[in-house]
């Protein structure tokens, strides 16, 4: 039987509401967008229209991006440093959260509890220790300087958010898998891995961005620029004393943030129920 049919001012209200939402998270992606292409003359006139050309486009900020700094070395440092720390991650949290929400017992949830407490702990407390740890293992101004000391932080907060996505799979059907002849671990690796693929994807979301964003470890371990990544170079080489380079800093931002919006957009579902599968249950 064929549901309610809504009326046209309760759907016109539903496409207002989804109008808007689309309008607000988009007008940072155009806003970064027409600030790369203007002018910087049309950028200082107070009188002229901010949000359209008032002059022709130029590409002079993109020169100045690309040819003056060093950005496509700190956009691969970034990617590389974001690929060790995702790999770093799963493979340390995945089996964790496995074995503390199913071989664990019932201290498992408090342990999960108290490794998700060392995640909350604020980064500017822990980087001068870490700096310490850094320069004992001679990683200074180096990139693994970063990719060692991330999962520190990425770690504990993944295993809390896995341990909760693994409770919500049936144990039966790992002692189905069991019966069939199957191993705990082959169980793990064929049965439970493929069906967290969901949770899985969040925390390689979560990692990768993390790598993108975070500062004060990067600016602490690193100096020299040609090992920076893109949170750190962009803002010491496009920032100079009172002088913003805004319409490079606008471009750097939007050639960072696209692939980004666009890996979320195409695994939105399933970074939702990664967050929320547990919770459900």
């Amino acid at each position: 039987m064929a549901g309610p049919r809504r009326s046209p001012l309760t759907r016109l209200g539903r496409w207002l509401i989804v109008i808007g939402f689309a309008v607000l998270l988009a007008f940072p992606f155009y806003w970064m967008a027409i600030t790369t292409f203007k002018q910087t003359s049309d950028l200082y006139n107070v009188e002229h229209d901010p949000f359209v050309f008032n002059a022709a486009p130029t590409l002079d900020h993109l020169r100045l991006l690309f040819r003056e700094t060093l950005f496509l070395r700190w956009f691969w440092n970034t990617t590389v440093a974001g690929a060790a720390v995702v790999a770093i991650t799963l493979v340390l949290a995945v089996p964790a959260a496995w074995a503390l929400a199913r071989l664990t017992g019932q201290w498992g949830q408090q342990l999960g509890i108290g490794i998700f407490l060392t995640y909350l702990v604020p980064p500017t407390l822990l980087f001068i220790p870490m700096s310490r740890v850094v320069s004992w293992l001679g990683l200074q101004d180096t990139l693994w300087a970063i990719i060692v000391t991330y999962p520190t932080f990425t770690v504990p907060f993944s295993i809390w958010l896995l341990m909760g996505f693994f409770k919500a799979i049936p144990r039966d059907l790992e002692d189905a898998a069991l019966v069939d002849g199957l191993t705990r671990f082959g169980a793990f690796v064929k049965l439970v891995i493929p069906i967290s693929v969901s949770g899985i994807l969040t925390v390689v979301i979560f990692s990768f961005t993390l790598v993108t964003q975070e500062f004060v470890y990067a600016l602490t371990f690193i100096s020299s620029a040609e090992h920076q990544t893109v949170g750190v170079g962009v803002p010491i080489y496009l920032v100079r004393g009172d002088v913003y380079y805004w319409g490079s800093l606008m471009a750097a931002c939007l050639i960072t943030s696209l692939p980004i919006a666009v890996v979320y957009n195409l695994f939105l579902d399933r970074f939702i129920a990664g967050f929320t599968v547990g919770a459900v249950k």
